[in-house]
C-alpha cells in the first residue's frame, strides 16, 4: 500500500456550542489540515495522485471556510464546529473530490493549535 500526505492551512473563527469554558466564546484559529491518500497501485506516472491536484481540492474546500465564522458555515450552522467534525467535514468533502476507484483519502488530521490535532478515518 502507497500513501502520501498534504497540507494545507485555512483561518477560521469559531465558538463551541455548549461548551462550558473559554471555547464557548467566539475565538479563531490557524487551522492545519493534513489529508492522506492511499492507493495500493500507483498511477501510469507513479504516483498515487498528483500532489498539485490533490491541493487543488484541498484549496476548493478550504476556500469555503477561510476567514469565516465556522458557526455560519453549513454543516456546522447546525453541527458543533469542533475539530473532529471538521475534520469529518474535510474528509468527507474531499473523497467526493479526489477518490477515483484506484486512489482514496485514508484520513484527515486537522490542527486548531501546534499541540491539538483531530483525525477521522472510516
Amino acid at each position: 500500500m502507497y500513501e502520501i500526505f498534504k497540507d494545507i492551512t485555512f483561518s477560521g473563527a469559531h465558538m463551541l456550542r455548549g461548551y462550558h469554558g473559554k471555547c464557548e466564546s467566539l475565538h479563531g484559529h490557524n487551522w492545519k489540515v493534513r489529508a492522506f491518500m492511499i492507493a495500493e497501485q500507483l498511477d501510469e506516472l507513479g504516483m498515487v495522485v498528483d500532489f498539485k491536484a490533490l491541493k487543488k481540492a484541498m484549496k476548493e474546500i478550504c476556500e469555503r471556510l477561510d476567514h469565516r465564522m465556522l458557526n455560519d458555515v453549513p454543516p456546522f450552522d447546525e453541527v458543533n464546529p469542533s475539530a473532529e467534525n471538521i475534520a469529518k467535514y474535510f474528509f468527507d468533502e474531499l473523497a467526493a473530490k479526489a477518490n477515483d476507484g484506484r486512489a482514496c483519502v485514508s484520513q484527515v488530521s486537522i490542527w486548531e493549535s501546534d499541540g491539538s490535532c483531530a483525525s477521522y478515518r472510516p
